[in-house]
């Protein structure tokens, strides 16, 4: 039995003891040795063991601080694999909440880590955005978002964002850039909850302008521009219009807005104008089947 199996079968032999909700791996591990009815998620960004520089066999005290650090590294970034993985697979549902088993591989290192994602900050500004809006549509529009941040569409890189919440008043402060896509249209084939209306979603995330979206999951318009003062905004300078128009009209409604950028595939979570968490589409983890 190698290294890998021993630490496969100490990974699954923790999350049982404690009832973790799953095991997220980051390092490159055969997804065989996984035989177990916890769901396995593999870090997309798994993270890689690199000597920097050579240091000489008689420097002892050197050679050895140096591997200390480097370990301490990778661990560093492993850990942060593991817990980014975890809480975004959380956030959009696909497990749930409690302790998550971490297994990290290097190529000089392993170790079973113990992660409770709870306390992710991306999780805490999820539980102020669902004082707005109920979870379940919150979770399918992190969902899109994701999947249009990391595939675009049809190959190439889309931005859009979607406003959440306070329906009469965001209507409002905006107006429509071009026709109304969703007018007309009843509400069965607009709600974002239906899996079946995601597709069209996708597509009309290349128009210009944000999609407009109630309490209730319905999309109620796209291609719509927001009439927002973007003053005392305090966001990131670098990021675009779309962004800060996001970020003002929760500030000036009791909406949220989730954005998608265009450059980097970054999915940005906004609330009462300031930017409350953002998830990194390289970041999301793939289950094992």
């Amino acid at each position: 039995m190698d290294t890998a199996d021993i630490l496969v079968k100490s990974a699954i032999e923790t999350a049982t003891q404690i009832k973790a909700t799953a095991i997220i791996v980051s390092g490159d591990v055969d997804r065989n040795l996984f035989d177990c009815d916890l769901p396995v998620y593999f870090a997309a960004n798994p993270s890689r063991n690199a000597v920097e520089s050579l240091i000489p066999l008689d420097e002892e005290e050197g050679r050895l601080k140096q591997i200390v650090n480097q370990i301490q590294r990778d661990a560093a970034v492993s850990i942060e694999d593991v817990e980014n993985a975890a809480s975004i697979e959380q956030a959009i549902g696909n497990i749930k909440k409690g302790n998550v088993v971490g297994l990290i591989i290097t190529d000089d290192s392993g170790a079973v880590i113990i992660h409770n994602i709870s306390g992710n900050p991306l999780l805490k500004a999820l539980e102020k955005f669902e004082q707005r809006v109920s979870p379940e549509i919150i979770r399918a529009v992190l969902k899109i978002a994701l999947e249009i941040a990391s595939m675009g569409r049809e190959g190439s890189p889309v931005g859009t964002a979607f406003i959440i919440g306070d329906l009469e008043e965001v209507m409002q402060r905006s107006h429509q850039m071009i026709l109304n896509p969703y007018s007309g249209h009843p509400e069965d084939e607009r709600n974002i909850l239906k899996k079946n209306n995601r597709e069209s979603i996708k597509e009309f995330a290349l128009l210009d302008g944000v999609f407009i979206i109630s309490k209730e999951g319905v999309v109620h318009a796209a291609g719509r521009y927001l009439d927002v003062d973007a003053k005392d905004i305090g966001i990131n300078k670098g990021l675009g219009g779309r962004h800060v128009s996001a970020a003002a009209i929760t500030r000036d409604t009791v909406s949220v807005a989730i954005t998608v950028s265009e450059s980097g595939g970054t999915v940005r979570m906004f609330m009462d104008g300031k930017e409350m968490a953002s998830i990194e589409c390289n970041d999301r983890a793939i289950r094992k089947h």
